[in-house]
């Protein structure tokens, strides 16, 4: 029989990755997600994992790299300023192909900010990184969704051997609700491909079928090497253009070949909609009432919501884009997906945008108010 619990967004994310089988966790405390490292301390020791809090940042997610390369399930956690310090190591991960789960519970403004809900690192979540990288982020709208993607995040962390990051908002970190744990039998662990050949014929970088190289951990009869250069299958350092050419496009493709794996959309009222919203996260939640209230008056409206927001649903929204006249994108920022929104419609219906950027959630009366004004066709 299944276990409810009423609890924090901060600490369902941890119920969700122990319940996956993370075992360590490496942070620092930051506000917003200081409950997470909380939370850990107390659950791994019961259940045989290990939490270490480092230095800074930096450090935080090096050591989870470092127990990912040893075996582990491993996780980390912060606030935006903690993801620009992690910049470096989320490279580092991506070309070392070393699976891990990354949280971030977004504040207000760069800098140090304020502790107030936003969704201004949308597309730090992206780019947080040089070079050309891809990786995987899931954004909850719910503390029950929390927990369940955080399951998500580290079973495509182990299938892809790439960084996953979750990305709340303090909203979010901190509302309580009930959250209905998963029986084992309904999460379906994933774990990261193995070696199949002889240690003798091991290469630490040769793909498989899918793309991605099995994964010895460091200490086994394997020779393993985590670089953080261009190298070839061996794990050799090159200088080789045609080898450079070959890797990125790999690290890329491992991933955008098989979206079935991992995008994920909500979507209502999109069969008879005028107006479609896109709103993910906390703002999705006023935009379902929004929805509502909008049909009430007459209005055809409907909601897209993006629980995968990278690699963003081109695809998708661009098939909505040929049936609708208008989407209005609304986000806790300054507009930051109505960019990848505009690039998948590509002038195919109008796009507008609602958005702040004072630390406060946007309501639902002021999306119906905006929906009012866009769409010039009503009344």
């Amino acid at each position: 029989m299944s276990e409810f619990k009423f609890m924090q967004g901060n600490e369902a994310v941890v119920e969700g990755a122990i319940a996956a089988g993370v075992r360590f966790f490496a942070g620092y405390p930051i506000t917003p997600a200081t409950e997470i490292a909380e939370y850990m301390s107390l659950r791994l020791p019961q259940v045989g994992g290990t939490f270490i809090q480092m230095e800074d940042e930096l450090a935080s997610l090096s050591a989870t790299l470092g127990a990912s390369v040893g075996g582990v399930k491993a996780m980390t956690a912060t606030s935006g300023p903690g993801i620009s310090l992690y910049g470096e190591n989320i490279g580092q991960a991506i070309v070392g192909e070393i699976p891990c789960l990354m949280v971030n519970v977004q504040r207000t403004g760069p800098g140090t900010g304020s502790v107030t809900p936003s969704q201004q690192d949308m597309m730090q979540a992206k780019w947080g990184t040089h070079g050309d990288a891809t990786g995987i982020a899931l954004v909850p709208a719910s503390v029950q969704e929390v927990y369940d993607l955080a399951i998500k995040g580290v079973n495509l962390s182990e299938r892809f051997r790439a960084p996953v990051m979750i990305l709340m908002e303090t909203f979010l970190g901190h509302l309580k609700e009930k959250v209905r744990f998963r029986e084992p039998a309904e999460i379906g662990l994933v774990e990261r491909p193995r070696p199949k050949v002889p240690p003798e014929k091991f290469k630490c970088y040769e793909p498989d079928e899918l793309g991605v190289p099995p994964m010895a951990d460091f200490g086994s009869a394997y020779r393993s090497k985590i670089l953080g250069n261009m190298h070839d299958d061996a794990g050799g350092y090159s200088r080789n253009p045609k080898v450079f050419e070959t890797l990125i496009r790999r690290l890329q493709n491992k991933i955008l070949n098989y979206p079935g794996e991992y995008e994920s959309l909500e979507m209502s009222h999109i069969e008879d909609a005028e107006v479609v919203l896109f709103a993910y996260g906390t703002p999705s939640r006023a935009a379902k009432t929004a929805v509502r209230m909008a049909r009430e008056e007459g209005i055809h409206a409907g909601l897209v919501r993006p629980i995968t927001v990278w690699p963003f649903p081109h695809k998708t929204i661009s098939e909505i884009a040929e049936k609708i006249k208008h989407f209005l994108v609304i986000e806790m920022n300054l507009g930051q997906m109505i960019l990848e929104v505009e690039r998948a419609v590509c002038g195919k219906s109008r796009v507008s945008f609602l958005g702040n950027v004072g630390g406060v959630t946007i309501s639902p009366s002021e999306i119906l108010q905006k929906m009012r004004e866009v769409i010039p066709w009503h009344g």
